[in-house]
């Protein structure tokens, strides 16, 4: 029996002018009703629709169709090919998102999905200094930069590889943890860590030198603590068509010039 497919298309007139042969072609249900969700727009749009389902949705599958500028989590354009059978000969790939757990200054509490990264960023000209914990042992007493990020294999390939950090590949169940201008330890390249790991962050002179905490797209300011760890039961899955996986995409990442 054939999946039932919802279209979810992307403000951008890119997509939507895209979007008409691709409503025409096959009969649409409703995203509610729906086993996998066929999302035209960019990866920001994509991140968007996870992070919906995340935070308010049943989890489906989700199928990207590139209608954006990058399009990395996204598959090639409509191309003639009946979707149903592209959504079908699909390879998945599971991500494990992260949940950011970020206590303010003021005491208050923020949980947040991380799809890509979280990331501490100094709010200020003032260096920040965080104090690492690795499953509640401390790591590194103090670590003065602009911040520090820690990256899912997905995610592997966005700010994190930017700020010269690893490339992971997926499916290895790690996460990588990279500085952000580091000034001291200058050498300190970062690390890289099992998914099983719990990281927390603690600020030191948070008041002098302010923090804000970064979970994909959401903010929190004026962070105290933060704490990390990676969701098992909010698994997403993303799919791809044969030979354009993601996977060879992180593959062709690594030897680029």
């Amino acid at each position: 029996m054939d999946a039932k497919l919802a279209l979810v298309v992307s403000d951008s007139a890119k997509a939507q002018a895209g979007a008409a042969a691709l409503r025409e072609s096959h009969t649409w249900v409703s995203p509610e009703n729906a086993d996998v969700l066929v999302v035209l727009g960019g990866d920001g749009f994509l991140l968007h629709v996870l992070h919906e389902m995340l935070d308010n949705h049943p989890i489906k599958p989700v199928y990207g169709m590139n209608l954006g500028t990058v399009g990395f989590l996204m598959n090639g354009p409509h191309d003639g090919v009946p979707i149903a059978r592209r959504v079908a000969e699909a390879h998945s790939v599971p991500v494990r998102p992260l949940i950011m757990h970020a206590t303010g200054r003021d005491g208050r509490e923020y949980s947040y999905y991380a799809i890509n990264e979280v990331s501490l960023l100094r709010e200020t000209r003032q260096t920040a200094k965080i104090e690492i914990r690795i499953n509640g042992r401390v790591r590194m007493e103090e670590l003065a930069g602009d911040g520090i990020l820690v990256a899912t294999p997905v995610g592997s390939t966005a700010y994190n590889l930017s700020a010269n950090g690893p490339i992971l590949p997926l499916g290895s169940r790690m996460l990588a943890m990279t500085p952000l201008s580091p000034f001291r330890p200058r050498r300190w390249k970062g690390a890289i860590l099992p998914e099983s790991a719990e990281v927390e962050f603690h600020i030191h002179e948070p008041g002098k030198r302010p923090v804000a905490a970064v979970a994909d797209q959401k903010e929190v300011r004026d962070v105290a603590t933060v704490r990390i760890v990676a969701s098992a039961e909010k698994e997403l899955t993303l799919l791809f068509d044969p030979g354009f996986t993601l996977e060879e995409r992180i593959f062709a990442e690594q030897f680029q010039v």
